[in-house]
């Protein structure tokens, strides 16, 4: 791993920084391939906008394009982090307003890729809380994924799905999902809570290129078993087909990966 403390290379971190006393900042977890950040406008975008709704100062998108771009070309196939955090600052929740932000960047090796082969997912028992103020954000406040990706350790499978406490399936713990009817193409609504992807964003705005009528709702197990089609998705792994979905001793069996064989294709091209 490689890393760098506001563009220079360290692994220290000040103890008072707020991301680590409080989660107080946002991150994104990148794609390099072939030695360019993949989607690397959507990931600034995002991480611009969930600075603004914290009120995080950061630095110019120009300038942090040109840093990432730089790291990104030391590697030609590798995963790229960027964490934002407030900045460093005395005990307590209020910010002061003189806190400067601390950025931390770091460039891991590809973990080992799974191709093209459709995966296996569970039903998560830890539900996702409800709050529109951060929901579809990527904050440092990751405890619930934490817990649900500790549910479980067979290695068969990929992923696991969550839902909020009133049974609506939301996303992975580390993904976002969709499914299709025919070519109605539906995955859930980010109002209240979950993460919203720079991938999920990129198939929303790619599906109707190839005839799928896109759209978020409100989706429940019912919708899941009746689905023709269920695929997952982050900017790392692009466009994951899920063959089986576990919901204790039920399990629901993919009857098609149409959809996400076309937007792979796609994706592939970029």
């Amino acid at each position: 791993m490689m890393s760098w403390v506001n563009n220079r290379r360290s692994t220290r971190l000040d103890v008072r920084d707020r991301g680590l006393q409080y989660g107080d900042g946002v991150f994104e977890t990148m794609r390099v391939h072939n030695g360019r950040v993949r989607l690397l406008a959507y990931h600034l975008e995002r991480l611009e906008a969930g600075c603004r709704r914290l009120q995080i100062k950061v630095p110019s998108a120009r300038a942090l394009r040109h840093e990432l771009e730089r790291r990104a070309a030391l590697r030609r196939e590798a995963v790229m982090k960027l964490i934002v955090t407030r900045g460093s600052g005395s005990r307590g929740y209020r910010p002061s307003g003189a806190e400067r932000c601390t950025r931390i960047l770091t460039l891991h090796p590809l973990p080992p890729s799974l191709g093209d082969a459709p995966v296996r997912v569970r039903l998560c028992a830890t539900r996702l809380g409800e709050n529109p103020l951060l929901a579809g954000l990527k904050t440092l406040n990751r405890l619930e994924s934490v817990l649900a990706r500790s549910e479980w350790s067979d290695a068969a499978i990929w992923e696991g799905l969550m839902r909020d406490a009133g049974e609506n399936i939301v996303c992975g713990t580390m993904s976002n999902v969709f499914l299709r009817r025919g070519a109605a193409l539906l995955t859930p609504r980010l109002d209240r809570c979950g993460v919203a992807g720079v991938m999920r964003r990129w198939v929303l705005e790619t599906a109707g290129d190839l005839q799928l009528r896109v759209r978020e709702a409100r989706l429940r197990w019912q919708d899941l078993s009746q689905a023709e089609e269920v695929f997952m998705c982050n900017a790392v792994v692009g466009i994951r087909s899920v063959a089986v979905i576990e919901r204790g001793r039920l399990r629901l069996r993919a009857r098609s990966f149409e959809a996400a064989n076309r937007l792979r294709a796609r994706l592939d091209s970029l």
